[in-house]
């Protein structure tokens, strides 16, 4: 990876990390004298962001870390449910021991984690989770479509799990998850892939409440 791509890769982590806030003004001149560079590469590492959709360029105010407003974010919301279920329906179809074992071994780590009400290290193994769902579909390019669309959200995804007793709330969906896939029940995994993610009824509220009372940049 070139100079340019390793500086879109740290900003996109610290995006995705929340170490840089939705609505977050990425000024080049801080960028560059931060990262040692001139503005150019930061100008062309900001641009390829704003293809990934975590970074808007504005009109007077420069680039800012994404914050949708709720109807576009509902909107990406359903399309990785529906994606996710997809998912979930082949991995039911295809599951082979290997999968088997790594999505019974995420399972376990989320127990815990979810047990000593830890959101930053159940977010981490969420994502594990998840992507052993992917991975276990048999699908490269599906995988690859989720594994995109899920990295676009997790700063959104975050803020779900702080609302109170989402945890516990996640970890059941998990297992009701692994328990349709091991049966090999393909219905069952979609649809409880589908509501595990979709966000609507009171996850809907509780998420537009988060990106209100965060701390989002002017």
């Amino acid at each position: 990876m070139n100079r340019g791509g390793r500086l879109r890769q740290t900003i996109e982590d610290e995006i995705v990390d929340g170490r840089l806030p939705l609505g977050a003004r990425l000024d080049e001149t801080q960028l560059a004298e931060r990262f040692g560079v001139s503005r150019t590469p930061i100008r062309e590492a900001l641009l390829q962001l704003a293809m990934t959709g975590l970074v808007e360029i504005k009109a007077r105010r420069g680039a800012i870390v994404s914050a949708p407003e709720p109807q576009v974010l509902i909107a990406m919301f359903e399309t990785m449910a529906e994606i996710e279920a997809s998912c979930g329906r082949f991995a039911a179809r295809r599951l082979i021991p290997q999968d088997e074992a790594d999505l019974k071994a995420s399972l376990a780590a989320c127990a815990v984690l979810a047990e000593a009400n830890d959101p930053e290290g159940y977010y981490q193994e969420n994502y594990v989770f998840h992507t052993v769902i992917y991975r276990a579909c048999r699908n490269a390019f599906l995988c690859e479509q989720a594994r995109l669309l899920h990295r676009r959200l997790t700063p959104f995804r975050r803020l779900q799990l702080r609302a109170r007793n989402r945890l516990g709330q996640s970890f059941a969906e998990h297992e009701a998850i692994v328990d349709a896939v091991m049966k090999g029940d393909e219905v069952r995994a979609a649809e409880a892939l589908r509501l595990h993610v979709v966000v609507q009824g009171d996850r809907f509220s509780d998420l537009v409440a988060s990106l209100k009372t965060d701390d989002l940049v002017a």
